[in-house]
């Protein structure tokens, strides 16, 4: 079980006083557009953004890495239930670290780009994100 999601409790029988230890798991529920609440799935997670990624060079990990983050950044508003639309926006941010190009698929679906110039807005933004963004090659570059 992933750490910070279960509570174990010592608990003891009213009737007889033995003593005993519980589990507790915390569930985060999504309300989805229709209102359904389905339990969050970090599989979920990853299924969506693979397809952004398809063909791109991203490996699982970095996959289940990035649906970790979503997962700790959801929880960490501290809601038992969030919209579906949280969670998308949730993902943007890390994906937009993992890989620009998947980014910008997934970006499109999210937000329903219905224009060219919605997609040249987008890429002008995550070309200055990345500008301003110190690129990891050039700092160890720096550093050597």
């Amino acid at each position: 079980m992933d750490e910070g999601q279960a509570i174990r409790r010592r608990r003891s029988c009213a009737a007889c006083g033995r003593r005993f230890t519980t589990s507790e798991t915390m569930v985060l529920a999504v309300v989805k557009r229709s209102g359904v609440t389905e339990q969050f799935s970090r599989d979920k997670v990853v299924r969506g953004v693979r397809r952004a990624c398809q063909g791109r060079p991203v490996d699982d990990d970095a996959l289940q890495q990035l649906a970790q983050r979503v997962e700790e950044s959801i929880r960490s508003a501290g809601l038992a239930e969030i919209p579906s639309h949280e969670v998308g926006l949730a993902i943007l941010g890390p994906l937009r670290e993992l890989d620009g190009v998947a980014y910008l698929r997934f970006a499109s679906v999210y937000r329903s780009f219905s224009s060219v110039e919605d997609f040249e807005k987008e890429i002008s933004d995550l070309r200055e994100a990345m500008a301003a963004t110190p690129d990891e090659s050039d700092q160890d570059a720096k550093d050597g």
